[in-house]
């Protein structure tokens, strides 16, 4: 890497990380969504249908007339088109019986940035699979700042490993973090060539996350949403950077070819075009309308597969 872009990307990752941005290792009060959440996976219907009913009538009234983009450069569908087809699919899909979806991972899976409803990508699936008829039943347990190892400990956590025992599917996001622990430990000399010994630990560390799932629930389908670069839209092409993106999807996406009931989900080329209404006020989060568009990816491959 010359000196000219190892310049370039220390000066933007200081500004990055003097925000408290989107890979911050510092902890969120995160406590009463993941216990909120937990309670979906109980056995007492009764309970569960009324807190899912009130939470899901506040958050859809909210986003009633919020538009959803499609992934190309097309303008706004909105969100009436959103519902009548990727929702109506899966409710087609789903509607013999109840389906649990476990949610694991890092900000991405939390819905840090999302300031029209909780839980990013997770929460606006809830909120409109399950707007008319509870189908569907959401555990969300993203923490911001997780990386692999940190979500691999909290594996063990016995609200999260009951939820995957009880799960149909498990939605993970992970990796962007241990990528930024790069970043900022090497923020004033950061070559490309550093990433590589953190990218072998990832990968192997995403291996005993996926055979943990596995082992606590065979029947399980496993999906990865993978990584973006929160960069673009700050210049028209930074190489290394989209390079390092690039190497980790790809290492993630083989991973999840190794096993029968797993999925990779590129979520890269939704956040590409620049467009900076696709993130929220810290620039790196997605906005509302970036988690619409994930959420609308993961669906579809949800269906697809």
């Amino acid at each position: 890497m010359t000196k000219k872009y190892v310049l370039t990307i220390a000066g933007v990752l200081l500004v990055a990380l003097a925000g408290f941005l989107i890979f911050s290792e510092s902890s969120s009060p995160d406590q009463q969504t993941n216990d909120q959440a937990s309670q979906q996976h109980k056995d007492d219907a009764a309970n569960e249908q009324t807190n899912h009913d009130s939470d899901r009538q506040a958050n859809a009234a909210s986003q009633k007339d919020v538009p959803i983009n499609k992934e190309s450069e097309e303008p706004a569908t909105g969100l009436k088109e959103f519902l009548n087809d990727t929702i109506k699919r899966t409710l087609d899909l789903f509607k013999d019986k109840k389906t649990y979806v476990t949610a694991v991972g890092d900000s991405l899976t939390q819905g840090v940035g999302d300031d029209v409803v909780d839980g990013g990508y997770v929460g606006i699936l809830d909120n409109q699979i399950n707007k008319n008829k509870n189908i569907m039943s959401f555990a969300n347990f993203g923490k911001r700042g997780n990386r692999s190892d940190q979500l691999l400990e909290r594996l063990s956590q016995p609200k999260i490993t009951d939820s995957i025992k009880h799960a149909d599917m498990v939605l993970v996001t992970i990796g962007a973090n241990d990528i930024m622990q790069v970043v900022k430990e090497n923020v004033t000399d950061l070559h490309i060539e550093q990433f590589k010994p953190a990218k072998q630990a990832y990968k192997h560390r995403l291996q005993r996350i996926f055979n943990n799932i596995h082992d606590l629930n065979q029947d399980a389908a496993i999906y990865l949403i993978g990584i973006y670069n929160p960069f673009e839209h700050y210049f028209d092409s930074i190489d290394e950077l989209d390079m390092i993106v690039d190497d980790w999807n790809e290492t993630g996406q083989n991973i999840t070819e190794e096993y029968d009931q797993a999925a990779f989900i590129p979520i890269d080329d939704l956040f590409a075009s620049g467009n900076t209404d696709l993130f929220a006020d810290d620039n790196f989060h997605p906005s509302h309308e970036g988690y619409q568009r994930m959420a609308k990816r993961v669906l579809n491959h949800i269906i697809d597969d």
